[in-house]
């Protein structure tokens, strides 16, 4: 029998998660007492009590430093609290589309992903807790505040501190516990849910022609030592066949090797030097949560994600699943570029423009308005499941490659000549110092918010551009009618040799 202890603590100021959890240096998580039991406790707190002893709790990770010691506590708050079932991945890994994928194949309350995403990991890098509700997308700001007003008040918090589960073997596992009816702790395969949803939305026959077929291309993914890996390994190398030497970095790692899980021109480096060669036809990086990707094609052909979205929205017929679904709508956050917007034009389909942050495209799929959509930050997904998915990306391209018969670079190439295109570039600012960063964007507002910025003129070189818009892009979701804001944007047109470019700029503050 598991003894439930009550435990007195103090509470932090500092618990608010984001569109993406809650997210601190490992230390902090290590050094402070009950820091992350607390914000654990404050989840739970959020889920109805009427539905946690039936209700069914997904558990998973990327693989970073501090993931299993956070598991255990998991096991033990959730035991503590009447959680009747939990669904965890074989030694905690599980990609955060795996989790969303198999919170809405087994109809679960939520899920607990154990992830700071790109950010890298080790005992000196980052770790984060996110809370994704029974939809598989986000948790919504009503329900993060709510966390976050628990947080801010909460005195004590329930574990079952003698409880221990196995992580590492497949299989079920039942303890009593105190008070409440026996809970059950599943460990499952990481990605075979997964793979099973992956064959119903692609054509694998196809796919796997492409790849292990008589006229095969060669393919090079790196999974960048985060969750991905065995991904990469179960479906694209053994199930469709792929040469096990083009896929890299494939064995999750708590600090990702000492990289940085990132998968851009920059921290992917050595997959884009690999690129340049010319030996691979089409290559791709995954981040450390498997929600991000980068495409790349021979000689290192780079695809930036504004256009990665787009390329797949003009071929999205190439894809099963649409062909069954059709196309509800398309959607991009604001600082995307509007490769997508010229697709949605052409092809008479419905485009949303919203905020950063997944959660703004799930309560549109929710409500059956969108089927494709992405982020400039390398994210890329559909309504299969609610959050953005690497290895789906990676597959769409695949698909689009195969039906096609063109390499990456004619399908671009031909993508511009269709539809125009839309020159884009993203700036990270990493370790800032964030009183000085909000300084920074109140001097910036004051600047773009005086009404003699619009019209302004500035040159650089031979170009000349006219600021058209500037403002705080407002959200007003179509679906609960909830306003979002606090994205500064800057819109400048220009001529020069008739041709015309948009710029937009988007911060998070």
């Amino acid at each position: 029998m598991a003894k439930i202890t009550v435990v007195k603590t103090k509470a932090y100021p500092d618990q608010k998660p984001g569109t993406s959890g809650l997210r601190k240096r490992v230390t902090v998580f290590q050094t402070n007492e009950h820091y992350a039991e607390n914000f654990i406790q404050s989840i739970i707190s959020c889920i109805d009590p009427a539905e946690r002893q039936p209700g069914l709790l997904v558990v998973g990770g990327d693989g970073r430093f501090f993931m299993k010691d956070a598991i255990q506590l998991i096991i033990q708050i959730a035991a503590a609290n009447g959680i009747g079932h939990l669904i965890i991945g074989q030694d905690g890994i599980m990609s955060t589309p795996a989790v969303s994928c198999v919170i809405r194949k087994l109809k679960a309350v939520g899920g607990i992903i154990l992830t700071a995403s790109h950010n890298p990991g080790g005992p000196n890098g980052d770790f984060g807790i996110k809370y994704n509700i029974a939809s598989g997308g986000p948790a919504p700001e009503g329900i993060t505040d709510k966390i976050f007003q628990i947080s801010k008040s909460l005195t004590e918090y329930h574990i079952c501190p003698d409880l221990k589960v196995d992580i590492s073997k497949i299989g079920k596992q039942t303890f009593n516990v105190d008070t409440f009816k026996p809970m059950t702790v599943e460990i499952v395969d990481s990605v075979e849910a997964y793979a099973e949803m992956l064959r119903g939305i692609f054509d694998f026959h196809a796919l796997k022609g492409l790849v292990s077929g008589a006229n095969h291309i060669k393919v090079r993914l790196d999974a960048m030592h985060g969750v991905v890996g065995p991904y990469v390994k179960k479906i694209v190398c053994e199930e469709l066949g792929a040469a096990a030497d083009g896929a890299f970095n494939c064995v999750p790692k708590e600090d990702f090797g000492g990289h940085h899980p990132d998968p851009n021109l920059t921290y992917a480096s050595d997959l884009v030097n690999a690129m340049k060669g010319g030996e691979y036809d089409l290559g791709a990086a995954f981040d450390g949560d498997g929600d991000r990707n980068m495409v790349l094609g021979k000689h290192g052909f780079f695809v930036n994600p504004s256009d990665s979205v787009a390329v797949i929205a003009a071929n999205i017929t190439c894809i099963p699943y649409f062909q069954k679904t059709g196309v509800k709508g398309l959607a991009r956050s604001m600082p995307t570029s509007g490769a997508l917007d010229n697709v949605a034009k052409a092809l008479k389909m419905n485009l949303y423009e919203t905020p950063t942050g997944w959660k703004f495209f799930g309560n549109l799929m929710d409500a059956g308005k969108l089927s494709l959509c992405g982020e400039e930050s390398f994210g890329t997904g559909s309504d299969h499941i609610r959050e953005k998915d690497g290895l789906w990306a990676v597959l769409a391209w695949m698909s689009i490659l195969a039906h096609r018969k063109q390499s990456v670079e004619e399908i671009m190439k031909d993508h511009w000549n269709t539809f125009g295109r839309n020159f884009f570039t993203r700036y990270d600012y990493e370790e800032v110092d964030s009183d000085k960063a909000n300084t920074m964007i109140k001097e910036l507002e004051a600047t773009m918010f005086d009404k003699s910025f619009v019209g302004q003129k500035f040159s650089s070189g031979d170009k000349s551009y006219e600021v058209a818009v500037s403002d705080n892009f407002a959200y007003t979701d179509p679906v609960d009618g909830s306003v979002s804001k606090n994205q500064v944007r800057d819109r400048t047109q220009g001529a020069s040799r008739q041709s015309h470019c948009n710029m937009q700029c988007g911060w998070s503050i």
